[in-house]
């Protein structure tokens, strides 16, 4: 096989070709966002905290989709350099929720302008028909689970 066609064989793989997106997108993301002393996930997590009413750690690993322990390293590392609170939740004593800090809501609007402007170059390449379909096509597979997807055929 010559470097040519075993390029073509990796090329035409939907999982080559994902991984390798998403590597080059990491790497764009991580360092607009190294300013700011976070991480995407670190991010993301701030982001589902300040969306809307007050969440446990549980409530936002769903929302997110990571695992209860993942979940309490990321609010640790986040309540460690004070971007996130845990308090009592009014609703439930028995239960904390997590909030963001003043600090975490200013570095939240913050690096969400730098994420956004990286996300904008690393698409930049696309047309922008092509941007908008490639992201609608994206969001209709991460939420569609695969046994309620139509056959084809």
């Amino acid at each position: 096989m010559t470097g040519d066609a075993s390029t073509a064989a990796l090329t035409s793989r939907l999982g080559y070709l994902l991984k390798h997106v998403h590597l080059r997108f990491t790497e764009a993301s991580a360092q607009a966002l190294a300013p700011f002393g976070v991480d995407g996930r670190e991010l993301a997590v701030l982001a589902v905290l300040a969306a809307d009413r007050p969440l446990s750690q549980m409530e936002a690993a769903g929302r997110i989709g990571v695992d209860r322990t993942t979940m309490v390293a990321l609010v640790d590392a986040l309540e460690g350099k004070g971007l996130v609170a845990r308090r009592r939740s009014t609703e439930d004593r028995r239960r904390n929720t997590v909030q963001p800090t003043a600090k975490g809501q200013e570095l939240l609007r913050e690096a969400e302008l730098a994420r956004a402007e990286a996300e904008r170059r690393f698409l930049a390449p696309l047309p922008d028909a092509d941007r908008d379909g490639f992201l609608r096509a994206l969001r209709t597979l991460a939420v569609v689970p695969e046994d309620e997807r139509p056959e084809s055929g």
